[in-house]
C-alpha cells in the first residue's frame, strides 16, 4: 500500500490518521494494478452509499434503529468490499471465500447496498427497494438474515453477531490446520465482523472477545463502528471504560482510525494489517465514525431511529451538490468503480479450484476426506458405531451418552464438542480427544492442544459456547457438527444462542446433564423445573429427554438425522434404572408404548428419568387395587406431534375416554395437550440428596399411586373432565 503511513499511536495501538487518497487505494490482490481513484472519486461513491440509505428509508417514511449508523459507516463498507475481502458474488457459497458479520445488524442497509453494489445477482435493485416494503419475500429484512446469499448468519440480538464471526474464525483454523499441506493452503478465509456500542457492552460480546483473544485467533478482524452514540443518548452515559485497553487486555492487536467517516485509505491500510501472517492476535479496528453524517441529526441519539423527513433528505442532496428531486441515484462513475468485482471474485474461484485439483493430485486421502467434509458428509452407516446393548445396572443418562456418542465423535471428524468447564461432569470424552487450543499455548494443567482438536474447552461462558457453535455450525452445511455441554439449569444461560441455532435451522447438539431435581444437593438453583417448557416450546427445537442407555442412544440417532434442526439432549446426574422396555429406535416416534394392558383403566406417561417411577406405579396400582395401567415413554414432544394423527391416538387411547396421567418433577406447562392429569412441580426445588429429594417432593410410588387413585375416583364421578388439566 503505498503512502499508507501510520500517524503515531493511541493508547499504545497503532494510529492511522488522514492519509493522501489521491492516485492510490491499490489494495486488490490481482496480477495486475486496479484502476486508481482520485479523493474526488472516492468522495463520489461514499455520498452515493449515503444518499441510497436516506433514500431507501425515506421511501416508506420508517425509521430504523441504527440505519443513520450505516451512513456513517460507508467508507469501510468501501474499504471492505472493494479492497479487503476476497468474496465472489457469482459464487455466494464458494467455500474458501472471505467471511463477513454483521453484528450491529440494525445497520443491515449497509450490508444490503453492499451486496447489491458489488453484483451479487439475487439483490436485484427491485430487491434493495423492497427493504421495509410489504413485500413477503424481500431480501432486505430488518436484521440480515442467513437465507440470503452474502448474508452469513442471523445476528439480531446484538453481541450474536461477535460470537459467530468468532466461531467461523474457528472453523477455518480447525480445518487450515487439518488438512491444509506445504504449498496448498485449502482453507485459507479470513473472518470480518462489524460491531457497534452496544455489542462491546452486551454480556455475550464480552465473553466472545475475552474467549477469541484467548484462542490467538489472529484470522478475526473486528472493525468497530465507533459513533459514541446509543439510542437513550451519548455512549459515556453507561460506559466509559478504556475500550482499546480492555481489548489489548483481552489478547488484541488494536488499530485506531482517527477519520472513520472519510479516510478510506486509512482504513484500507487498517485491513490489510489484518491479514499479515505474522500476526499472532486477533485484531481490533477502532473506526471512530459519525452516525447520520452529513444529516441535520449527525452524531445524535435521535439518529438511530426517526425518520428522516424529505426536507432532511434534501437538505443532504443539496450540502452535495446533488439534484434534490432525483431519488435513488447512483452515478456512472460510481457503478465503474464496482463493475469489476464480479470478474475478480470468479478469478479467486478459479484459482482456489485450481489449487484444489493439485492438492487432490497430491495428497488423494486427505483430499477425498476434505471434500466429503466440504459436501457435509458423514458416514450413514454412524448407527454402528453405537453399543447394540448396555450394562444392566443403573447409569446416570449422563455416562450414558459417553457410551453413546463417545464411538462416534471418535471415528466422525466432522464433530466438534466442547463444554463450560465441566469435562468431568458432562462425559464427553473420547480416546483420540486433543484440546482446540493455541499450538504456541501452554496451560500449567495440561495437555497443551492445536487447531487440530476437536474438543473445545468454552470456559466458564455458557452464552458464548451455544452462540459460537451456531458460527461453527453456520462456516458450510455440515462441515462442523458442533456438540455443547453443561448443567440443563445453565443453558438458560445459554438460550439466546440456541434460540438463534433455531431459527437458523443449524445443526447444533446441545447435551444438557443434571437435567432434574435429582441434581440433589445443588439446589434449586441447579434444579431445571421450568425450562424445559421453554425448549419445548422454542420452534424447530428438538428437546429430548432420554429414560435409559437405550433411550440415550435413539436420542443420539435423532440428533444426528435432524440437518436443520438443533438438538437438545436431556440428561440425568443420578443413576437411573435400565428399564428393558426401551427401543432406540421407538425414540424417533417422540412417544411409544412401554407397557400395555387390554381394558386400560388409566394411561401412565413417564418422562426421561422418570420413566421408571411410572413403571413402579403401573405395578403398584396392578398388583395391590387391581388397577390396569398402561405406561407410556414419551422422550420428545415435537418428534410425537410430527407422527400421524392415528399413531397419537392408538399410544394415548385419550379418544377412547382413557384419562393419561403425565409423571415428571417439572412445571407442567405442555402437558395440557397431551395429559388429563399431572404429579408434576408447583414449586422451585430444594437442596436434598437425591435418593431423598424425590421422597420429599412425594414422587415415591405409593403416594404417587394414591394420587392417581383419587384422581381416578373423581373421573368415574365426572369431577375431572377430559380437556380439564388437573395438577395432582
Amino acid at each position: 500500500m503505498n503512502g499508507l503511513t501510520p500517524n503515531g499511536t493511541t493508547n499504545g495501538s497503532t494510529s492511522y490518521g488522514k492519509a493522501t487518497v489521491d492516485g492510490l487505494l491499490q489494495a486488490e490482490s490481482t496480477p495486475s494494478a486496479p484502476a486508481k481513484y482520485s479523493r474526488e472519486d472516492i468522495q463520489l461513491v461514499l455520498q452515493s452509499f449515503r444518499l441510497l440509505i436516506a433514500d431507501l428509508c425515506e421511501q416508506f417514511n420508517m425509521g430504523h434503529p441504527g440505519f443513520r449508523g450505516a451512513i456513517g459507516m460507508a467508507a469501510i463498507g468501501v474499504a471492505l468490499w472493494k479492497y479487503a475481502m476476497r468474496y465472489a458474488p457469482n459464487d455466494p457459497s464458494w467455500f474458501n471465500r472471505d467471511r463477513f458479520v454483521l453484528s450491529n445488524g440494525h445497520a443491515c442497509l449497509f450490508q444490503y447496498c453492499n451486496l447489491y453494489l458489488t453484483g451479487y445477482k439475487a439483490m436485484t435493485w427491485e430487491q434493495l427497494k423492497s427493504y421495509h416494503s410489504e413485500r413477503p419475500d424481500s431480501l432486505c429484512p430488518g436484521h440480515p438474515e442467513i437465507e440470503h446469499d452474502g448474508i452469513e448468519l442471523t445476528t439480531g440480538p446484538l453481541g450474536q453477531g461477535i460470537a459467530n464471526a468468532v466461531g467461523l474464525a474457528m472453523a477455518t483454523k480447525h480445518l487450515a490446520a487439518t488438512y491444509n499441506r506445504p504449498g496448498y493452503e485449502v482453507v485459507s478465509n479470513h473472518t470480518w465482523c462489524m460491531v457497534g456500542d452496544a455489542c462491546l457492552q452486551e454480556g455475550v460480546g464480552c465473553e466472545a472477545f475475552s474467549y477469541a483473544g484467548h484462542l490467538r485467533l489472529n484470522n478475526l478482524t473486528v472493525i468497530y463502528d465507533n459513533n459514541q452514540v446509543t439510542c437513550d443518548g451519548s455512549v459515556d452515559m453507561t460506559n466509559t471504560e478504556d475500550v482499546n485497553a480492555k481489548m489489548r487486555a483481552c489478547g488484541w492487536d488494536v488499530v485506531d482510525i482517527e477519520d472513520g467517516v472519510n479516510d478510506v485509505e486509512a482504513i484500507v491500510a487498517a485491513l490489510a494489517k489484518g491479514k499479515d501472517p505474522s500476526r499472532e492476535r486477533p485484531l481490533f479496528i477502532n473506526v471512530r465514525t459519525i452516525i447520520g453524517v452529513g444529516s441535520a441529526v449527525a452524531g445524535q441519539a435521535v439518529a438511530h431511529g426517526v425518520p428522516f423527513g424529505t426536507k432532511s433528505v434534501a437538505d443532504m442532496k443539496k450540502a452535495y451538490g446533488w439534484d434534490q428531486e432525483k431519488h435513488f441515484v447512483i452515478p456512472e462513475k460510481v457503478k465503474q468503480f464496482y463493475q469489476d468485482i464480479p470478474t475478480r471474485g470468479d478469478r479467486w474461484v478459479q484459482e482456489w479450484n485450481h489449487v484444489l485439483d493439485e492438492f487432490s493430485s497430491k495428497h488423494p486421502n486427505v483430499a477425498t476426506d476434505f471434500k466429503a467434509r466440504i459436501e457435509g458428509q458423514i458416514p450413514e452407516n454412524f448407527e454402528e458405531l453405537i453399543p447394540q446393548s448396555f450394562p444392566d445396572s443403573p447409569t446416570p443418562t449422563r455416562k450414558s451418552n459417553n457410551l453413546v456418542f463417545g464411538p462416534i465423535i471418535d471415528k466422525i471428524k466432522s464433530f466438534m464438542v466442547g463444554t463450560a468447564d465441566l469435562s468431568p461432569s458432562v462425559n464427553m470424552g473420547y480416546p483420540s480427544k486433543i484440546d482446540f487450543q493455541p499450538p504456541s499455548l501452554k496451560t500449567t494443567s495440561g495437555p497443551d492442544g492445536d487447531y487440530t482438536g476437536r474438543y473445545i474447552h468454552y470456559g466458564i461462558r455458557e452464552h458464548v459456547m451455544a452462540s459460537i457453535s451456531n458460527g461453527l455450525a453456520a462456516y458450510a452445511p455440515r462441515t462442523i457438527l458442533p456438540v455443547t455441554s453443561s448443567f440443563f439449569m445453565f443453558y438458560i444461560y445459554a438460550a439466546p444462542g440456541v434460540r438463534m441455532g433455531a431459527l437458523q435451522h443449524l445443526q447444533v447438539i446441545h447435551v444438557a446433564t443434571h437435567d432434574s431435581i435429582g441434581a440433589g444437593e445443588d439446589g434449586p438453583t441447579h434444579q431445571p423445573i421450568e425450562l424445559a417448557a421453554l425448549f419445548r416450546a422454542m420452534p424447530n427445537m428438538l428437546y429430548i429427554r432420554p429414560a435409559d442407555s437405550e433411550e440415550v442412544a435413539g436420542a443420539w440417532i435423532e440428533a444426528i438425522k435432524a440437518k436443520r434442526t438443533p438438538s437438545i439432549i436431556s440428561t440425568s446426574r443420578h443413576a437411573v434404572p435400565q428399564t428393558g422396555v426401551t427401543r432406540r429406535s421407538k425414540v424417533g416416534k417422540g412417544a411409544y408404548i412401554v407397557r400395555d394392558v387390554s381394558d386400560p383403566q388409566v394411561t401412565l406417561i413417564g418422562v426421561g428419568a422418570e420413566l421408571s417411577l411410572a413403571l413402579n406405579v403401573a405395578s403398584y396400582l396392578s398388583e395391590d387395587y387391581g388397577i390396569r395401567a398402561r405406561v407410556v415413554s414419551f422422550p420428545c414432544q415435537r418428534l410425537f406431534e410430527a407422527q400421524p394423527r392415528e399413531y397419537r391416538r392408538n399410544v394415548l387411547r385419550r379418544h377412547e375416554g382413557v384419562p393419561a396421567v403425565v409423571i415428571e418433577p417439572y412445571t407442567p406447562t405442555s402437558w395440557e395437550r397431551y395429559a388429563d392429569a399431572g404429579i408434576c412441580m408447583k414449586t422451585f426445588g430444594h437442596s436434598l440428596p437425591g435418593k431423598y429429594i424425590y421422597k420429599h417432593f412425594g414422587y415415591d410410588t405409593e403416594t404417587m399411586s394414591k394420587k392417581v387413585l383419587k384422581y381416578l375416583e373423581s373421573w368415574r364421578n365426572k369431577e375431572a373432565i377430559p380437556g380439564e388439566f388437573v395438577d395432582l
